[in-house]
């Protein structure tokens, strides 16, 4: 009872004060930054789909010169020094540039073997980690590429009532470099946060609050403190007869 009694709607309700931020400007970037062993698909077109072919073969193993078994056409995995693998091109660099970045670069070098060309790139093994104080934690992975915090919580569940809602860690990895945020989704200006919207691979960390901790503690003893209760309730009952 006194645990619940001391909750109160600050610390539970998200978004409080939303009239006075949703017309702000989001620092929040969701054209994502490639990273290594992201893997992409990425499909070249030309006005000649004949000349464009040879770009769009299959990936193929460099041992063996066949398909990787159970591999999609057109996929490249970005090593770990950031680069792909493209046909007749060879090595281009496309770690740590954003999406968009990655398709003017592709585009501007394919200009030189073709007339126009467009190039569509998608990262296929986009996911985020949602661990905690949350009722389904689990890897999810996304369909699209613009994923929100909130929306990767309800992906989870959302939180339990014993998550911290004003304490929410998210921990990426941009350029080799681990990065740790933490986010408070009970004041609303969070949605102008460069961690409104998730990257592929972030880790999203709920932690627990001082209930559930006390109750952890409490929990696996509660025998022996109901023991230890009952005996001096009846040392004291015999001690006052």
């Amino acid at each position: 009872m006194l645990i619940f009694s001391c909750a109160s709607r600050k610390d539970m309700a998200y978004y409080q004060n939303i009239d006075s931020v949703v017309n702000g400007e989001s620092k929040g970037n969701f054209d994502p930054a490639l990273e290594v062993d992201d893997l992409l698909r990425i499909i070249v077109l030309a006005e000649n789909p004949e000349i464009a072919a040879p770009f769009n073969m299959n990936h193929l193993d460099p041992g063996s010169g066949i398909a990787a078994a159970g591999q999609e056409t057109n996929t490249y995995l970005i090593d770990s020094e950031g680069f792909i693998q493209f046909p007749i091109i060879g090595k281009i660099k496309l770690g740590g540039l954003t999406k968009s970045q990655a398709t003017t670069e592709l585009n501007s070098v394919l200009r030189e073997y073709l007339k126009k060309p467009s190039v569509n790139i998608t990262i296929l093994n986009y996911k985020v980690t949602v661990q905690g104080e949350v009722a389904r934690p689990g890897v999810f992975n996304i369909q699209s590429e613009r994923l929100t915090l909130p929306e990767a919580l309800s992906m989870a569940g959302d939180l339990t009532i014993y998550g911290k809602r004003n304490n929410i860690m998210v921990i990426r990895e941009k350029a080799g470099k681990k990065t740790v945020e933490r986010v408070d989704i009970t004041k609303a200006d969070f949605v102008n946060s460069p961690y409104y919207y998730l990257s592929q691979n972030d880790l999203v960390y709920v932690e627990p609050n001082s209930a559930r901790i006390n109750a952890s503690v409490i929990g696996p003893n509660i025998g022996l403190i109901l023991s230890v209760a009952s005996f001096l309730v009846t040392i004291i009952v015999l001690i006052t007869k």
